[in-house]
This record gives structure tokens, sequence and C-alpha cells, in this order.
């Protein structure tokens, strides 16, 4: 892979359990885009709040997900490895970019209807503004690329509407981003339910692997996969959802193509189809979750991680927003 010196950002909640749809939509990617691209790469604390959280947990989960992320490969001595909350310009650039953006752009977005609906007892401003906040963290860091799952494309149009809209106002003050989308994996679906995508929120745990589940806890999942009536192991996503899914998932977690992944079931039942899948997909995890339990117990160094991340990170936030404040007439120091 050629470095390509275009910026790349991406960030991650640290709510729940990933899923191993996560991590292929995701914390996989991450690892070849961080030799292609200069990386800014954040943990989202800011975001995770628009639902109530516990406090001691929200902690707990930060650190988890910085040292899965290490664990996984993503190198904080390539990319800059942060904590968005240790940045303040988020807030402040998402603050100005609130007034280019319209109440009906925010009232049409498909997840603050869907979060809305869930968390009924709960629908704050942050919900609704969401996107606004994400649009900051993007922009921020004038990233020519986001890679983004397909549930994401709506948060990044508007982000590209945002931006162009401020650039037609002003003059040119920020770039553009486009969309990376990932071919295979890019929607891992719920192992129970084919039509939905694998989340970290399911009501029904048995249809999401999570990064935390062992051996066992893996191939018990996978051995209750709904699959369908017939029994050829094939490639068809509208007739067959959940053998096209298995097959997702084996062929991303196997290294190997979707037709390497067909000819190795050639003439095979679901039985041996489905352990399998889900033997792949536990010797992938073991190496990730031993990495992960030994950086969590030295906190020195994750700490001393996310304070060098935030300090490069804020070297190139505080660049642009001093510039957004120029634009717009903020008398300044």
């Amino acid at each position: 892979m050629e470095f390509t010196g275009k910026k790349l950002y991406s960030a991650v909640q640290p709510t729940n359990n990933l899923t191993i749809g996560n991590y292929l939509g995701a914390i996989k990617q991450w690892v070849g885009l961080q030799e292609e691209y200069d990386c800014t790469f954040a943990i989202a604390n800011m975001h995770a709040i628009t639902v109530r959280q516990e406090p001691a947990n929200l902690r707990k989960k930060t650190l988890e997900l910085l040292a899965l992320y290490i664990a996984c490969g993503v190198d904080p001595e390539k990319c800059t490895l942060y904590l968005q909350s240790h940045v303040p310009c988020h807030a402040e650039l998402a603050w100005v970019l609130n007034t280019f953006t319209y109440v009906g752009e925010m009232e049409r977005m498909t997840q603050f209807k869907d979060k809305s609906a869930k968390h009924a007892d709960n629908i704050n401003m942050g919900l609704m503004d969401y996107p606004v906040l994400m649009a900051a963290d993007i922009l921020l860091y004038q990233a020519d690329v986001v890679p983004v799952g397909l549930d994401q494309r709506q948060h990044l149009e508007i982000t590209r509407d945002i931006a162009i809209r401020f650039n037609n106002i002003y003059s040119p003050t920020f770039t553009v981003p486009e969309g990376l989308y990932m071919k295979v994996g890019a929607k891992i679906a719920d192992l129970s339910d084919p039509s939905k995508k694998m989340s970290k929120s399911a009501e029904n745990p048995n249809g999401s692997i999570f990064l935390t589940d062992d051996r066992d806890t893996v191939l018990r999942k996978f051995k209750r996969a709904v699959t369908d009536s017939g029994n050829e192991v094939r490639f068809d996503p509208e007739n067959k959802p959940g053998v096209s899914n298995l097959l997702s998932i084996y062929s991303v977690f196997s290294d190997k193509s979707i037709a390497e992944a067909e000819a190795d079931f050639a003439g095979k039942g679901y039985g041996d189809f489905k352990l399998a899948v889900g033997e792949a997909v536990a010797d992938k995890l073991a190496p990730i979750q031993a990495e992960q339990a030994r950086l969590l117990s030295d906190k020195a160094y994750l700490d001393n991680v996310l304070a060098s991340g935030a300090e490069k990170a804020y070297r190139t936030a505080k660049k642009t927003l001093a510039k957004v404040y120029k634009k717009i007439g903020f008398y300044q120091l």
C-alpha cells in the first residue's frame, strides 16, 4: 500500500460491547488504512452521552475501546489516536455549524427517528444534534475521506452539505469529505434475523457476536444462526440471506474471496458450514482478546497514548477552528 498523504477520519463510541460487525466495518479496516492515509481515529465519548450512560462504566468502556484499537493493530505511532472530549474544539465547532444547519434536516435523519423511538423517555437535543457534532469531528481535521458503514451514509451527506454551505458563504474553509465504503462485509447481519444489521444494542444477544465473547459462546451462537430451508452453501443475498451473511463473515475472517468460501463448502451441510464460520471467527478473536487484556493491565501506557494523541489532535483542530472564527467575524486575541 502506498502512502497517499490524504487525511482520513473515523470514530467509534465506547458504549456496549463492540460486535464483529463494528470490527469489520471499522477497526479492521483502520489497520490497513493507516498505511495509506494520514489517519485520525477517535473514541467518540461525546456522542455516547446522547443516551444516558453510567459514569464509571463509560470510563471503563473508554479504556477498553482504546486497548481494543491497539490490540487490533491500530498503531498510535502511525496515526492520531485520541479521546473526543479531550479536544474542546469539537464542541466549539459544533456550535458554529449549528447555525448553518436547518432543523428540518435534523428531523429527517433516520438515526434520530430510530433512537427517539428506542429512547422515548430521553429525546434530547444532543440526539437531534448528533450529525452536527459528527460533521464537526470530520471537518476539524480537514478529512479527505471517511470510512463509513451504509447506516452512516446520511450523516456523511449532511457533513458534506454543511461544509459546502459554509464554503459558499465565506470562501473555501473545509475540505468536503468523500465516503470510503467497504465492499465485502460492509453490513454484517444479525445471526438470528438476517433482515437486521448486527447491533451492539440488539435485544437478542444471540444474534450478535461480541469481540468479548469467548470461544464456546462464539461457536454456540453460530450453531444457532439462521440459514434457510435448502442445503446449498451459496452466496445469494436475496434468496439466501442467512447463508450469504455467514459466507460474508467467513470470507472476511478467513481472508478468502466469496467464491473461495463457496468452494470450501461445496457438498457440505449447514452444520459443518456454521461450525467452520464460528471457528474462523473465534481463532481471530482469541489473540485480540489476549492483547487487549495485557494492555488494560498497563493503565499508565494507555493514559500516555491518550495524552499524546490529544495534544496532536488539538494542534490540528485548533488551526481549523481559528480559521472558522476569523471567517465568521469572531474577534480573536
